[in-house]
């Protein structure tokens, strides 16, 4: 099982994001521990080991460490700001 990593900053910024979503998103991310690799995820190009997955409008950007079992939250934001 992984641990997941979410830096303060990112958890500030969920605060702007409507509940709908808001539920959505932590059950994604709580379910990143059990498997980092889920079902729809895809490998960004730029980075070695960053991923991505989606909820509605939004993406999470993660980075997995397979050596030590972790998983970090890099950004959770809107579709057409993530990526800036």
């Amino acid at each position: 099982m992984y641990k997941v990593r979410v830096n303060k900053q990112i958890l500030k910024s969920l605060d702007k994001i409507p509940i709908y979503y808001l539920l959505r998103i932590k059950e994604a991310v709580n379910h990143l521990a059990e498997n980092p690799r889920p079902f729809g995820s895809v490998k960004l190009a730029d980075s070695e080991n960053a991923y991505r997955i989606r909820v509605g409008v939004y993406r999470i950007i993660y980075s997995i460490a397979d050596d030590v079992l972790i998983v970090e939250i890099v950004k959770i934001d809107h579709r057409r700001s993530v990526y800036k």
